[in-house]
């Protein structure tokens, strides 16, 4: 019985000296003077304390006029021993050169308030925050769509110091980050260098990413210099119709003429073309994707010459353009797919006006019928020869290639 009520005694007395412990014990600051430039020796110091109970912590530094500079604000802390790195910034800005009472305050739940002072000089201080001048965004709304027109967005800024920059999009909630050219990247001991900057943004499409959905946003370009000083600006940019575009020809798969003669040709299941003769396929193409999806000429139906190729027929590649095209062994032109068709008629198509000129789009869920000819008055260098369809997206990639490649005999 003695034991257990000396126990109790021994716990009893253990609580109340935790009860009755210091609220804010043992503050320090080392070292009690700094100097927060790049390149210094000593350009933080370290603030270390101890609470005695639960408490909301409070670090500020009061300058020569009286002026509170809030470091940390209510912070809740447990009982234990903490320590707060400082380098001199509070509220992105590095304090100027002169004397500051340093104050830890430590305020509990009761309404107990304890507070510390401490002196720390500061000396030397770069007070100047990195400049971000000449900051434009350009186009301020864009598609990213991949149909070459106003898909991409061009930024620029001037930074007048070295700093760690991160560009990125955001809408309040979610954050999409931005990379820099690499015609402009400079970086060193992780700083980005002074002078101009350049970033090209495609909202993801180009690595195949889904761009970010369609909404108003702000451009960010946030700076830190080695010391702490930061500065922010920002610019709205505006995406509509964004999204990966996607097209496929159908599992019906590739329709030629003339139909393969078995008896009348040297390979078997071959097409019997004479020369001077002509080449046909039909395919059938839909538009598999969330955006419409740009084409142009010539229209299905037009009829190449194997000496001729789409540039003669002054229907130039164009970035982000969608056509089928068909290529052949030996093409001694020098590209892929030489002759190419548009997807759908001129009347099958949607007819969109952007910046007075007018382009022809196949829409999402839409199916077209492509066929296209070619008249063979050039002799080949082989008697059989392979030819085959494709779907391009020029200046982006070839979509579908070799798509059932057939075998056609030339008879000269």
């Amino acid at each position: 019985m003695l034991r257990r009520i000396l126990a109790m005694g021994l716990l009893l007395f253990a609580l109340s000296a935790c009860a009755s412990g210091a609220l804010i014990d043992q503050v320090s600051i080392n070292p009690d003077a700094i100097s927060p430039y790049a390149g210094s020796v000593n350009p933080s110091t370290t603030i270390r304390y101890s609470v005695g109970r639960a408490a909301n912590v409070s670090i500020y530094l009061i300058d020569a006029q009286g002026v509170r500079h809030d470091f940390r604000i209510d912070q809740p802390r447990a009982a234990g021993s903490y320590e707060a790195l400082f380098s001199g910034a509070v509220n992105d800005r590095v304090l100027p050169d002169g004397k500051y009472t340093v104050v830890v305050e430590a305020k509990n739940a009761a309404g107990q308030v304890a507070q510390v002072e401490k002196t720390l000089t500061i000396t030397g201080a770069d007070s100047t925050p990195p400049q971000i001048l000449n900051f434009t965004v350009f186009p301020n709304s864009f598609t990213p769509n991949q149909d070459g027109i106003n898909d991409r967005v061009a930024i620029h800024y001037d930074l007048t110091k070295p700093a760690k920059v991160d560009v990125y999009l955001t809408d309040g909630k979610n954050r999409y980050e931005i990379a820099e050219k690499q015609t402009t990247v400079c970086t060193k001991n992780g700083m980005s260098c002074a002078g101009p900057h350049e970033y090209d943004y495609d909202g993801g499409i180009d690595l195949g990413a889904t761009p970010p959905p369609d909404g108003t946003y702000d451009v960010v370009v946030d700076a830190v210099d080695a010391v702490g000083n930061r500065t922010t600006v920002s610019k709205k940019l505006t995406i509509s119709e964004g999204g990966i575009p996607r097209a496929t020809i159908s599992n019906a798969g590739v329709d030629w003429s003339p139909q393969a003669l078995p008896s009348l040709v040297t390979a078997p299941n071959a097409l019997l073309v004479p020369l001077g003769g002509t080449l046909t396929f039909t395919v059938t193409v839909e538009n598999v994707g969330p955006v419409p999806i740009r084409t142009s000429g010539p229209e299905p139906g037009t009829v190449y010459t194997t000496s001729q190729n789409f540039n003669t027929l002054g229907d130039y590649e164009q970035p982000g353009v969608w056509r089928v095209g068909l290529d052949s062994d030996g093409n001694s032109i020098g590209r892929p797919y030489p002759y190419r068709w548009q997807l759908g008629s001129n009347q099958e198509l949607k007819h969109v006006t952007i910046d007075g000129n007018e382009y022809l789009y196949l829409m999402p869920g839409q199916r077209v019928t492509v066929s296209g000819s070619v008249r063979i008055i050039d002799k080949p260098p082989r008697i059989n020869v392979y030819y085959w369809v494709g779907l391009i997206q020029e200046d982006v990639r070839i979509v579908e290639d070799h798509v059932a490649p057939k075998l056609v005999t030339v008879e000269y």
